[in-house]
């Protein structure tokens, strides 16, 4: 990908309706077209309609997660190239994304010409760079992932979801009310 778009479609995907539509806008900037969705649903209706050449997901969103929209956009529309964009980066979920067809990967705050040259390099299966490129996760950011991907897993049930994690109900809520790290 060089400098300028020549009209090539990008498709982003990400619940932050701010940081959508910023990018959208300077992606538009550089000469490319860009489309956008807040969820699964929407990016799949504009697959539909027409196959973009580059795809920014970004990896924790309401509904259906962006491994699973990853997934299905290298099942429709297998020459769109992903790069899975997340502010949670780790080890794991950049490993997930990359078996799931993603791209690249990249992890909050990214700028657009850091989001745009990850579409030019493609890190080597098997390699240890990953593990430089990208932050390890703390403590507590992995046990807030934990826990919001167990809650959604008992369809947000405080109660079922304090069983799972082997944890009281209060404890699991004061844990909730807290921000995410």
């Amino acid at each position: 990908m060089d400098g300028a778009g020549n009209g090539e479609l990008f498709l982003i995907v990400d619940d932050d309706e701010l940081l959508r539509t910023r990018l959208a806008r300077a992606i538009i900037s550089r000469g490319f077209r860009a489309i956008t969705a807040c969820d699964y649903n929407e990016a799949m209706r504009h697959l539909d309609a027409e196959k973009p050449q580059y795809a920014v997901v970004d990896l924790n969103m309401p509904g259906r997660s962006g491994i699973e929209l990853l997934e299905s956009i290298t099942q429709f529309s297998p020459y769109t190239r992903c790069v899975m964009l997340t502010g949670y980066g780790s080890i794991t979920t950049a490993v997930e994304a990359m078996r799931a067809g993603a791209w690249n990967y990249v992890t909050k705050p990214a700028d657009t010409d850091q989001i745009l040259s990850a579409f030019n390099s493609r890190p080597e299966r098997g390699s240890r760079s990953v593990e430089i490129q990208y932050k390890p996760q703390t403590l507590a950011e992995t046990e807030w992932e934990h826990i919001q991907r167990v809650l959604a897993d008992c369809g947000e049930n405080i109660s079922e979801a304090a069983r799972q994690l082997g944890i009281p109900r209060r404890t699991l809520q004061r844990k909730l009310k807290k921000r995410a790290p």
